[in-house]
């Protein structure tokens, strides 16, 4: 019944919509990747521009391994940019890394939705670590509080979901004053800007896939185990 019972369709549809968008989001950038910028400026040397813009002097900029594993640190200011922007002078990875200014914009500016994610990280750890123990615990107890912990594990499980939803805005926001910020600098020139645009368009839909595929596996738990006690009885 966990594994392969008729809702497993639900996880499966899950999967091929985050593969489909991981897929797309990789194609696109790679095919970007392949249009040099005017301005010739690295991703590394984009976002110190762009950071120094916003009034921004206490963030620094470092390299991470990876492909495409950008990503800002609030926690210790560092903006780290991948292999694969860092160096590059593509619009593309002007793009990524105006993106990653963007989150490091927000945290300076106290934008309500990154603060409020950041601090539900431990709530969702918290959610996803447990769910499952939870919900197996009501499972094997025989008693009239089974469903009661049963349903404990549910509203855990929906931790990581609500995450995942608080995601969006945080991602979308970022893009937009990505967007902005590489207008007004004159990084990127008008011709430019549309292919950075669907650059960040194809990696805010991996998160719009990641969100509906944490809908779509809660759904499965709902039905399997919402409503047992009222099923067995």
């Amino acid at each position: 019944m966990l594994f392969w019972d008729s809702t497993y369709i639900l996880v499966l549809i899950g999967a091929l919509i985050c593969i489909i968008a991981s897929a797309n989001v990789k194609s696109t950038y790679r095919k970007y990747s392949q249009y040099r910028s005017a301005a010739n400026m690295t991703g590394a040397q984009a976002a110190q521009r762009l950071l120094q813009a916003a009034g921004i002097y206490d963030v620094r900029v470092g390299h991470v391994a990876g492909d495409l594993t950008d990503h800002y640190n609030p926690s210790t200011k560092v903006l780290n940019l991948s292999d694969t922007v860092y160096n590059s002078t593509s619009v593309a990875a002007i793009g990524v890394a105006a993106h990653e200014c963007g989150h490091a914009i927000q945290h300076a500016k106290g934008y309500a939705p990154l603060t409020f994610r950041t601090a539900f990280v431990p709530v969702a750890n918290i959610g996803s670590t447990l769910a499952w123990p939870v919900i197996l615990l009501g499972l094997f107890i025989n008693s009239e509080s089974s469903q009661m912990i049963i349903n404990i594990g549910i509203v855990l499980f929906s931790f990581a979901v609500i995450f995942q939803l608080i995601t969006l805005p945080v991602e979308f926001n970022a893009s937009k004053r990505a967007l902005v910020l590489l207008e007004s600098q004159g990084i990127l020139s008008e011709s430019e800007l549309p292919h950075t645009r669907k650059v960040l368009g194809a990696a805010a839909l991996t998160y719009v896939a990641s969100a509906a595929s944490a809908i779509l596996q809660l759904l499965r738990v709902i039905i399997l185990f919402g409503g047992r006690r009222r099923n067995d009885d």
